[in-house]
């Protein structure tokens, strides 16, 4: 029960986003018993966002999972985000900041787990 959230402050066409999410599908194993079968992306492109004061290409990303994982699962996928960024939108690894927050109660389906 993944989330992922990208915002950006650079264009992203719809070919580009569902590249981004095909290859956030993939790097989510990174997380162990995570997969793309349970993951929900979103996308927020040409988003005002401003790091080190200036509004060159930068991204904002949070992971939200149900449970938690370890240290190097999460610096594993911050890695993968941040080689798919650079590799689709053209984004400096140094300009993409990732959040992680882990929760024990996720609701779904008219529950929670």
């Amino acid at each position: 029960m993944p989330f992922i959230e990208v915002k950006t402050n650079v264009s992203v066409s719809a070919d580009t986003a569902a590249d981004i999410k095909s290859a956030l599908g993939q790097a989510i194993t990174a997380i162990p018993g995570k997969s793309e079968g349970w993951l929900m992306v979103g996308i927020v492109p040409d988003y005002m966002l401003w790091f080190k004061g200036t509004n060159e290409p930068a991204a904002m990303v949070e992971v939200s999972l149900y449970g938690g994982a370890s240290h190097n699962a999460k610096t594993t996928l911050t890695s993968h985000i941040t080689g798919i960024l650079t590799d689709s939108l053209g984004i400096s690894s140094d300009r993409v900041y990732v959040k992680y927050s882990e929760t024990e109660s996720w609701g779904w389906n008219g529950s929670n787990f």
